[in-house]
């Protein structure tokens, strides 16, 4: 009692109060659990009576088909097909579902796992989309043959009810997609946002959902649109937008792949209040396309905007989205938000455009090739693979008319299940706006490996709704159950979704194509996880699985917003390095610069220095805390330790002994001038104010500084192989070096608040970013001669 009381300050009933909640909060858990067992034993027992009606509805098909091969058919082959068309594999579809079901059901735990059953259901909707689509054939079919052939009523009696309910059966499917929609909202509203089936149930609500209002839209049926030569259908598998590269130039695609082909459209301007078309660009038959590494094609230079382009994109969205914000508290007039959202949708639209890089080169076998730029491995791979999986059963090539390309293409309107590019214009209001801080993640093991690989995985997160790899664990060695227990640190900036990539590792000499950055080594699973704001806000590690084409990775997650992470704190303690003032440490060192940053500069610059994106990717956060450990007990096999070590962790320290600095490099005294000298518009001006600034600082920061800038500066001259530019160091180091106390900052102090930060903090992090990128972009920085007298011994010890 005495506990409870003194935790709460005295104020017993406060306890009581929180001691409920929390209770209450546990039962509703316990509720929401069971009320998503009785949601699936109600699906269960809607597919076992939607699998008796397609039961019935096939009963009649064998002896009509049977008398078809007589002399006295009594349907021809033809209408057979229209009235049973694409009824068997409905069946199979629903049987399968409802048999893989049935025993997870049946074993029932709360964390049990069905989100893949209905992704797999959902991924099948295109049989969906040719059985609507031949409905209304089928149905005036079947009754044109009742009505004129009463030998096909006598044979169907051997359905349970009379001839005419068959018109009823054919409804029923029809009738399925609006219920099945309706049945995965229930599911995925008792489905906590932490368990791993709620992303792959969100994803197939999604795709069950646009598919409905596809259907919705129509007043008649699309079957013609998409009927192709012998009565086969043409269905819609996945599309996207997507970046092409046309003669060295960026393009916004439309890109829809269908079951035996490849095609690439563009949207065309609306004018006159006409209702949006595409236009088609180019196709490829599946059967007639290849995939082509950078060796196998010609040259092809890739258009990079600049790092310092795309930051100002990124500075300009930020800015607006503030703006946009206070015109919404105040109740501003809907012209000038309109005016705002417009080029916000600009901006976000030119981001999306010029960031992908990375290449997926397609190939027609009898024409030419295609290239598409992507932002992450991970979507190059998703393509890949629902291609090759479809061209299986694509065996012959073809072409097709000018007019049947018009009517596919005019199709596309209709199938669309990617209806906007993902701006901020066409979120709701209330959507998350992501989060801004630090995610720490281990990645503990693998399971369902049925050979011993040498496997290891990538992170990814989105940022500006552009996913960039994060972290990457060691190779786990010849095994099919790894246990690689890394933990890593990723920053997030507005990321709403963790991406994990299971790569086997290859070890022939070409283990990189230089060009693309596209490993020889293969993918042996994918998959993600929403990082949900509510999931993530306690203090506690979140264990979770990702399921990925039969092997499931278990890690674990612990978010920490920016107004903690990165609240630098008073110096507790007077002997070690990290947290200790920097002129306490060269003072005791009898050195200029920290013998923790010579030591890492000198590992990284022995071997770190063509290691791709040094200082952006994590390194293993065990290992940092242990070389943490070795400098601040002044262990003497620190060097023998980081030798061994993988030079990300060294970076990874580096980076850490910044940021754990009580004062930040550039003093919390001069920090607004410098984010006021950088925002001078003057040049002269602005290099006058920014050197007399840099030359104010204390010596062991200034020393320390120019040691580093010179460091950062080799790395950026290996950009070519390392891919860290000095627009790329200025963002990783920017923050870490300029980030002033809380009390200088502009971060919001008040813990009530949510963890999805406002693009206020952006717009800090940008002017700490472009500080430190002029120091970086300057060939000399004058300095007078005492000042340049300690710089010339800043390496003493």
């Amino acid at each position: 009692m005495w506990l409870k009381k003194r935790w709460c300050g005295g104020n017993y009933s406060v306890t009581r109060w929180a001691l409920s909640m929390f209770m209450q909060a546990e039962l509703d858990l316990e509720k929401g659990l069971e009320m998503r067992k009785r949601v699936l034993s109600g699906i269960l027992a809607s597919e076992e009576t939607y699998l008796s009606h397609l039961e019935a509805l096939l009963l009649p098909m064998k002896p009509l088909k049977a008398a078809a091969t007589t002399s006295q058919p009594v349907l021809t082959v033809q209408q057979i097909e229209t009235i049973f068309f694409k009824v068997p594999e409905l069946y199979e579809i629903h049987k399968e579902f409802y048999d893989s079901l049935l025993p997870r059901v049946q074993q029932w735990s709360h964390h049990q796992r069905v989100g893949d059953l209905f992704q797999k259901q959902a991924s099948q909707l295109g049989v969906y989309r040719a059985f609507v689509d031949n409905y209304k054939l089928a149905v005036e079919t079947a009754e044109k043959c009742c009505q004129a052939n009463t030998q096909f009523a006598e044979i169907s009696e051997v359905m349970p009810t009379r001839v005419l309910i068959l018109i009823t059966l054919l409804y029923k499917p029809v009738d399925r997609v609006t219920r099945s929609t309706l049945v995965l909202h229930d599911l995925l509203k008792h489905t906590p946002s932490s368990h791993p089936d709620y992303p792959l149930l969100q994803d197939a609500l999604r795709i069950s959902q646009n598919f409905l209002s596809s259907i919705n839209e129509e007043s008649t049926p699309r079957r013609q649109s998409m009927t192709v030569k012998k009565g086969e259908n043409r269905q819609l598998l996945k599309d996207s937008f997507m970046v092409e590269l046309v003669e060295g130039a960026r393009k916004l695609r439309h890109v829809f792949l269908f079951t035996d082909l490849l095609l690439c459209a563009k949207l065309k301007k609306q004018i006159g209040g006409k209702s949006q078309q595409y236009d088609s660009k180019w196709y490829i038959p599946l059967s007639d396309l290849n995939f082509q590494t950078a060796e196998e094609s010609e040259p092809l230079p890739i258009p990079q905007a600049p790092d310092e382009e795309l930051d100002a994109i990124k500075i300009k969205i930020s800015s607006l989205r503030s703006e946009i914000q206070r015109e919404r508290r105040a109740n501003k007039g809907s012209k000038v938000m309109e005016r705002l959202k417009k080029k916000l949708s600009e901006q976000e639209s030119l981001l999306l455009l010029n960031s992908p890089n990375m290449p997926l080169r397609v190939h027609n076998r009898n024409g030419k090739s295609y290239v598409f730029l992507i932002s992450s491995d991970y979507e190059r791979a998703e393509w890949k693979e629902v291609i090759r999986e479809q061209q299986k059963k694509c065996f012959k090539t073809f072409s097709l008319t000018s007019m049947e390309l018009q009517m596919l293409t005019n199709s596309c309107l209709k199938l669309q299940t990617v209806h906007q590019l993902p701006l901020t214009v066409n979120k709701d209001e209330d959507e998350s706006t992501g989060l801004y801080g630090f995610l720490n993640v281990i990645v503990h093991s693998a399971s369902g490996l049925k050979q011993s690989l040498n496997l290891y995985c990538t992170l990814e997160v989105d940022s500006f709704s552009i996913f960039v790899n994060k972290a990457k664990t060691r190779v786990y060695r010849y095994t099919t159950e790894p246990k690689w227990n890394e933990e890593f640190e990723i920053e997030l900036e507005g990321s709403q979704t963790l991406r994990l990539l299971c790569y086997e590792k290859s070890y022939n000499k070409a283990k990189m194509n230089k060009e693309d950055g596209e490993s020889t080594d293969r993918i042996m699973g994918k998959g993600q996880i929403a990082l949900d704001p509510q999931m993530l806000q306690g203090k506690d590690w979140q264990r979770t699985v990702i399921p990925m084409n039969g092997i499931e990775v278990k890690i674990s997650m612990k978010f920490t917003s920016r107004e903690f992470s990165l609240k630098r704190m008073p110096p507790r303690k007077p002997m070690g390095v990290f947290g200790v003032n920097i002129s306490t440490v060269t003072k005791r060192e009898h050195s200029k610069v920290p013998y923790i940053v010579r030591q890492c500069l000198e590992e990284i610059e022995r071997r770190g220095m063509e290691e791709v994106g040094i200082y952006r990717v994590s390194g293993v956060a065990t290992d940092i805390q242990a070389l943490k450990t070795a400098f601040d007990t002044n262990n003497k096999d620190v060097s023998v330790m980081m030798s061994e070590m993988d030079v990300n962790a060294i970076a990874g320290t580096l980076k850490l002994y910044f940021r754990e600095l009580p004062e930040p490099l550039f003093t919390d005294e001069l920090y607004p001038n410098f984010a006021g000298g950088i925002a001078l518009s003057d040049s002269v001006a602005k290099e006058s104010c920014m050197l007399n600034l840099l030359l104010s600082l204390p010596e062991p920061n200034l020393v320390t500084f120019l040691f580093l800038l010179d460091h950062l500066k080799r790395i950026a001259e290996k950009e070519s192989v390392n891919k860290m530019s000095l627009h790329n160091l200025a963002t990783v180091f920017g923050p870490t070096l300029l980030r002033p106390a809380e009390k200088d900052s502009k971060i919001p102090t008040n813990p009530t608040q949510p963890i999805t930060m406002g693009d206020s903090w952006s717009l800090e992090v940008m002017s700490q970013v472009q500080v430190l990128l002029y120091f970086l972009q300057l060939e000399t920085i004058p300095t007078p001669d005492s000042k340049r007298q300690s710089i010339l011994f800043s390496t003493e010890v």
